[in-house]
């Protein structure tokens, strides 16, 4: 039986990108938005906590994305 990556896979790749600061802040300390600074502060730890909750919600349990490793079975009965 093999394992589900799909959720896994998409975890990690939507907390680096979504890392404040990394890409972009919102909101930043002097603007609404600001990209690469490197900087963050708590209230935009909180709103970039929201979007991954609210993306990662989209992705696995809305669509479903499914990465399986291993056998796949040759048939169904």
């Amino acid at each position: 039986m093999g394992a589900d990556w799909g959720p896994v896979v998409v975890s990690v790749v939507l907390f680096i990108l979504l890392s404040p600061g990394l890409l972009f802040q919102l909101p930043a300390r002097t603007r609404v938005v600001e990209f690469g600074n490197m900087c963050t502060s708590g209230i935009a730890i909180l709103v970039h906590a929201i979007i991954y909750f609210c993306i990662l919600t989209i992705l696995v349990i809305a669509i479903g994305i499914h990465i399986h490793k291993g056998k796949i079975p040759l048939s169904v009965e």
